[in-house]
């Protein structure tokens, strides 16, 4: 736990153990279903393992996360107080995609935006076969350029190497614009219109895939249009 604050304020006693780096991220990963450590990193791709493993017990030492082993399998789970978070840190989710919307380049990641995007695919919208969707970036090094995600009937997985299927679909674009139709900022079709996301894939496909990806859960939240607040713009409706 964090250097104490010395004050009985509860919101004081609640930050010493939250507001130390990286620890409601760990939260946000949880509540977003992550259960084992190396879902966890694949959710936090930045976080060193150690720090990682640090914060687990930080967070299980608290009674926020809960350990179990069964067959040596090891499984992180949040516990009622843990549960109780998810209020908290939807709202700083609310709040940061009204009020901080800028994206610096070392803020886009390709495989956090995959991930994050494997996380919200609409199972019922899927072929029911196995499907390969793959992802070029033109705006970051080659070695993390190219990516694919494997579609099957309940389960989605997220690929840096060749899964080796011809993919039904294959888009071109840049990491910032992916990750702006996500987060809601622009529509897929706008993106397409504007040539700044290129889909090759038959017309059916081209025409289905929009509904396959749902965005992120904060893609709706309006923004504000002026420095006051006064007025607030509702995101582009979603694809």
């Amino acid at each position: 736990m964090g250097a104490s604050y010395r004050q009985f304020c509860p919101v004081s006693k609640a930050m010493e153990l939250l507001d130390e780096r990286w620890t409601l991220l760990v939260v946000r990963e949880l509540i977003l279903g992550s259960q084992h450590f190396n879902q966890l990193r694949r959710g936090l791709p930045r976080m060193s393992p150690t720090l990682l493993s640090r914060r687990l017990q930080q967070l299980t030492r608290a009674g926020i996360v809960r350990r179990e082993e069964d067959g040596g399998e090891v499984r992180y789970v949040l516990t009622e107080a843990g549960l109780e978070l998810r209020p908290v840190v939807e709202a700083l989710g609310v709040w940061g995609t009204r009020w901080i919307p800028d994206l610096a380049d070392p803020d886009l990641d390709p495989k956090l935006l995959l991930w994050d995007m494997h996380r919200n695919v609409d199972h019922d919208a899927l072929p029911p076969q196995r499907t390969v969707v793959a992802f070029e970036f033109d705006d970051v090094a080659p070695g993390i350029a190219r990516w694919w995600m494997v579609l099957s009937p309940g389960d989605v997985d997220v690929c840096d190497d060749d899964p080796g299927d011809e993919p039904v679909a294959r888009l071109e674009t840049s990491l910032r614009t992916l990750t702006e139709v996500w987060r809601g900022d622009r529509t897929w079709a706008r993106a397409v219109s504007d040539r700044s996301m290129r889909v090759h894939a038959t017309t059916d496909v081209a025409s289905a895939l929009p509904g396959w990806f749902l965005l992120s859960p904060f893609a709706t939240v309006p923004r504000p249009t002026s420095a006051s607040g006064s007025h607030a713009r509702v995101p582009e409706a979603a694809h």
